[in-house]
């Protein structure tokens, strides 16, 4: 079977995931970390290279500030749980604000090894397209953006992108790294996830036709 070499993950609907099951919907974030390690497992199991996890944007931070504190909590144990495994761990985001957890400062200078390395992984934190795309208003003669190097430029180009929660939108992730991406929508909520959402994608994306546009 043909594996895709880098995955892209939007964990969705862990707020929805909370409410059907009598919870606030704050409480359902921290039911989203434990996947997101079982996920990693799969991956190194089926020798996949590279993982990005959508962790929250700009935008998310607009959110009521408990659900707020939730996510942004989840996020930073999500990364130090991986530290005990063997990966290479990036941070991709914006530092500059307060809404960056400062315990993961370290992890965006520059991708840490832990263990014996091997699977890098990728968690998008504090993360806006426009902000990864370095697009802003600046005096020039024509008036328009100006475009310098991309943020995320260590992440390389994703083959598969999965979305849990049933949502069929990109949201935002990585707009040049997905130009080409399949994008696989799984029904569950990711604190539902099942091993089998992981291979039932891996199957799909085996069947589909990569031109990457030739």
């Amino acid at each position: 079977m043909r594996a895709p070499k880098h995955i892209g993950i939007i964990p969705d609907g862990n707020r929805r995931w909370a409410l059907s099951n009598n919870l606030s919907k704050e409480e359902g974030y921290e039911h989203g970390i434990n996947p997101g390690l079982q996920l990693f497992k799969l991956c190194q199991k089926e020798n996949i290279e590279e993982i990005t996890f959508y962790g929250y944007t700009v935008d998310n931070t607009k959110r009521p500030t408990i659900q707020k504190e939730a996510f942004i909590k989840a996020c930073v144990e999500s990364v130090m749980l991986l530290t005990k495994e063997d990966c290479e761990i990036l941070v991709v985001g914006d530092t500059s604000p307060h809404t960056f957890p400062l315990e993961l400062l370290p992890f965006t200078k520059e991708r840490v090894k832990f263990g014996k390395g091997g699977i890098k992984v990728n968690f998008l934190i504090h993360y806006g397209w426009a902000w990864d795309l370095n697009l802003r208003k600046e005096f020039c003669p024509f008036g328009k953006h100006i475009d310098t190097r991309l943020k995320s430029h260590e992440i390389s180009r994703i083959d598969l992108i999965i979305r849990w929660g049933g949502r069929r939108r990109l949201s935002g992730f990585l707009p040049v790294q997905s130009v080409y991406s399949d994008f696989y929508v799984v029904d569950n909520m990711w604190p539902d996830f099942k091993d089998q959402d992981f291979y039932d994608a891996l199957k799909w994306y085996d069947k589909q036709d990569v031109t990457l546009g030739g």
